[in-house]
């Protein structure tokens, strides 16, 4: 399995393919605590950040969008009072590709 954190984003464009169950079964144990949603019918992944009140929680979403710009990917941020809640997935292919993971990865760092 690669490491994650050393895989670069490639941009993802019409003609993709979503990976299978198998792909993602594989990679999930590389993302712990990352979870595998499926809204309307689209598979993402999701996980819930905690802190200890508003303003860390602001500041690690704001560090989120800074590396979804940075490689031109962007997720779903939810912000609550002391909780993020972070949701990656391809829009283009509306499913998982390895650019979800490799962000995911990431997004967990930041919250290291």
């Amino acid at each position: 399995m690669p490491d994650l954190m050393k895989l670069e984003c490639v941009p993802c464009r019409g003609g993709a393919t979503s990976l299978t169950e198998e792909q993602i079964a594989a990679l999930l144990p590389d993302v712990p605590a990352w979870r595998v949603v499926e809204v309307e019918s689209v598979k993402s992944l999701e996980r819930i950040f905690e802190f200890s009140d508003y303003k860390e929680a602001m500041g690690f979403a704001n560090r989120t969008a800074e590396i979804a710009e940075r490689h031109d990917h962007h997720p779903q941020i939810t912000i609550e009072w002391r909780c993020v809640t972070v949701r990656w997935w391809t829009h283009v292919i509306g499913g998982l590709h390895l650019n979800d993971f490799i962000m995911a990865a990431r997004t967990t760092a930041l919250y290291r």
